[in-house]
Formats: C-alpha cells, structure tokens, sequence
C-alpha cells in the first residue's frame, strides 16, 4: 500500500500516520480493535478496500497509541487522547476539515471528535460502532461485564494464534490465509497485556450524552448479524444522533473489508459524494487459477515469520513469472497462493502443472483448481460465479495436483493433455454436481 509513513506528536505519544490519495475530500479513518498500517494491507482484500477509499478522497490512516507503529505508552488511552490523536493527525496532514469514519472502537472516538470539534468535522459515517459496550439498566443493548471479562481471559490465554477470528470475520475464520494473517497483525499490533487493558477500556467507555451534540451529517453502518457489535449498538447511536442515517448490511463479519466490502464503501461513497461511481462490470469468458501451498499453516509455523515471508516472495515471483510466460495475469495474491485470468485453457493447464512441479524445488507442494466460465471485471479484479467455481475446484486438489472442472476439460480436447477422472462431486455453495478431472503430468 503507497503513502509514505509519518509520525505527528500527541501529548506523550508520537502517533504513526500515513495518507493515501489525493482526491478533493479528505477522510481520516479512526481504527477498531488491533491496527498495524504495514501489517493490515498484507491481506489482499484490506489493501482493495484501502485503495477503493483513496480513490473516493484523500485518505488519512494512523495507527492508535499503544498498537502498531505508534508509541505504546503503557496504558490505554482515554477517549480525550483519543480525539487529541485524531486532531494532531490532521494538523500534521494540513486537513482543516476532514470526514470522520470510526470503525469498531474507533467509532467512540470519531463519535466524541465529532461531538468537541464540529467545526473540523465535515461527514461522520460509523462502521460497527457502539457509543457504549457494557449493558447496564439505562442500556440493555450492551454486553454484560462477565462476558467481556470472559473475552479478555480468551484473547490473553490464545494471544500469538488467530484468536479471534471465528468472531471477527466468520466467514472467512475457516481460510488458513487470513487466519495467519490475522495471527500476525495480533502479535504485532499489540501484546497480550496490551490487549487485556485495552478491553478493560471497553468496559467503561461511554460517550453516549455526546451523541444528541453532533451536528455534521451521519452515516452509520452495521452488519445484521455481526457477532463482535451487536446491530442494537448501532442503532442506539442512529436513533440519539440527529437526523443520523442507518444502513443495515447483511452478514455476520465485524470486519469491514470481507463480506463484501464494497458494499460498505459503495454506502460511503454515495455519503460523502452523493453519487455511487463504480462503473457497471464488465464480464468475459475467461480461464480461472487458483493455486495455494500445501499445508501453508503448518509450514508457516515451522520456519517463523521471516523464513516464510521470504518463501512467499520465491513462490510469489515463480509463478508470476509461469503465469506471464503463459500470457496469463496474476489477479491477486491469497496469501499462500495465487488468482489468475488466461484467455487461453490449454496455456492455463500448462502453466498449473509447471507451477506444482516448479514448487518442490523450493521445498512446497502446490495445489490447483481450474474453471473456464464467465467472469465479472471490475477494475484489476475479476468476480462471478466462475471465480467461486475455480476456488471450490483448488481446495479439492490433492498435493501436486492441477484439478479441472469439465468445463475447462472439455475445452481443450485435442490439445493432447491427458486426465484422469475424478468422479462427480458437489462444489460448496454451488449449484448442481460437477464432474472434475486431474490432469497428468
């Protein structure tokens, strides 16, 4: 993710920052539980959400006292310091009026900036917010203390691992991609102890008498069923700031960016600009690759954080140089393996079965799926329902195996690549039964 990292003095603390973009708003966003500015885009999807929004304005990131690139302090900070931070980051960036979007926790901070600084204060949009977490007889939307200690005791006991995750993004809690990737940001955001106090805050933060003095124009957002916030949260702050409007988004992930993260910002879009300006996809038949590394997580875990980042970037720049030779284009990182578009089945297969055969040089063993259909384009993306195919098709290969969907087998009859039949099986979260065949070496 570009932008320069920088750091601003807040009271104590030297707060890191970075700003993306340079569109004719600006947007500060006020981060949620664990940030990390270097560490948070290393999941494909947060850097796309990031650049989608930098697209829309002038974006303004930082990481909070006591997490990422910021000082860590010792104590959590209270919700003064929190607005002091906000205000120090946008004198350093020369933003004399910002919108605000607070996420998560950082919706208290964005809500009680919004709330002392109105005159700085242009737009206000809330994503998976609560103006206070606790229950309490004046507010039964909240969660009970006990549970929140119970919570803490888990995060403290698990910290190190993807704690967490199951919660944080269900549906993406079963991808040993993001399951690392969220382990990582965890460890490097914050400590253990950290994150402990840092739930005892929770607990006591209450900015609920700010919410009827906000005047800037309010955007609040939340997930139906989101298990970290409960939607009630989000709709006490909608209902006691005025004239608040309240957008309910199916789903259960607290986190903004999986799930459909543009839809969130398409809402955001429209709030800040008054127009949704994502241009209509586009769709063409293309060929679809998945490849991910074998027993990724376990690997991972044997040779630590440096030795598998450097095995990443060998595997990374192996196959996008197969994938480029194939006149193939590398869509996305996963993580621990590769999305990419051929125009061509026949050079797609090719690329696959060097790929795993390339991949042992390196100590790894590879896995491919492969699915021609229809695709979706949207910018540097591709989408549809061939794209789910492909990735359903890859998590049944086997270790060093290119597995096909019929489709795609019967597309390159003559080319003189042999198969073998897998049999007839049902894709998840696909229609119908398909036939797969794995192609031999």
């Amino acid at each position: 993710m570009p932008g320069d990292i920088r750091y601003t003095r807040s009271g104590d603390a030297n707060i890191a920052y970075r700003v993306l973009g340079d569109g004719p708003l600006t947007l500060v966003t006020a981060p949620g539980f664990v940030s990390h500015m270097e560490i948070l885009p290393e999941l494909p999807e947060v850097a796309q959400f990031f650049e989608r929004l930098a697209s829309l304005a002038r974006l303004v990131v930082f990481d909070k006292r006591e997490q990422g690139l910021s000082d860590r302090v010792g104590r959590p900070p209270t919700i003064e310091e929190m607005v002091d931070d906000i205000v120090a980051v946008m004198d350093a960036t020369e933003s004399e009026r910002a919108a605000i979007c607070g996420v998560s926790e950082g919706a208290a901070m964005a809500l009680m900036f919004a709330a002392t600084h109105p005159d700085r204060c242009t737009h206000l949009a809330v994503w998976g917010g609560y103006a206070r977490i606790t229950a309490a007889p004046d507010y039964p939307h909240g969660i009970p203390a006990a549970t929140i200690d119970a919570w803490s005791e888990t995060m403290h006991r698990d910290w190190g691992g993807p704690v967490g995750l199951d919660a944080f993004a269900p549906s993406r809690a079963s991808d040993p991609a993001v399951a690392e990737w969220w382990a990582h940001l965890l460890r490097s955001g914050t400590s253990p102890g950290s994150a402990a106090a840092l739930m005892g805050l929770y607990k006591e933060l209450d900015v609920r008498d700010a919410l009827p003095l906000i005047t800037a124009p309010t955007l609040v957002m939340h997930r139906t069923d989101d298990l970290i916030v409960p939607i009630a949260n989000g709709r006490y702050i909608a209902d006691h700031v005025p004239q608040a409007r309240f957008v309910e988004l199916p789903g259960t992930d607290h986190l903004p960016w999986t799930e459909d993260g543009d839809a969130m910002v398409d809402e955001l879009e429209e709030f800040l600009t008054g127009t949704r300006g994502a241009a209509p996809s586009q769709r063409a038949l293309a060929t679809v690759m998945f490849t991910d590394i074998v027993d990724s997580t376990a690997q991972a875990a044997h040779l630590g954080d440096q030795r598998w980042r450097e095995l990443l970037d060998r595997h990374d720049a192996m196959v996008g140089d197969l994938v480029d030779r194939a006149r193939g284009r590398v869509v996305k990182s996963t993580g621990d393996g590769v999305l990419a578009t051929f125009d061509g089945p026949t050079r797609a297969i090719e690329c696959a079965r060097s790929a795993t055969a390339d991949a042992r040089s390196l100590g790894i063993e590879l896995r491919a799926g492969l699915h021609a259909g229809e695709c979706e384009l949207r910018g540097a993306d591709v989408g549809g329902i061939a794209v789910h195919i492909g990735a359903r098709v890859a998590a049944l290969a086997g270790a060093g195996e290119v597995l096909v969907s019929g489709t795609l087998r019967d597309l390159v009859v003559g080319s003189g690549i042999e198969f073998d039949d897998r049999g007839v099986t049902a894709l998840k979260g696909v229609p119908g039964e398909w036939r797969l065949y794995a192609a031999r070496s």
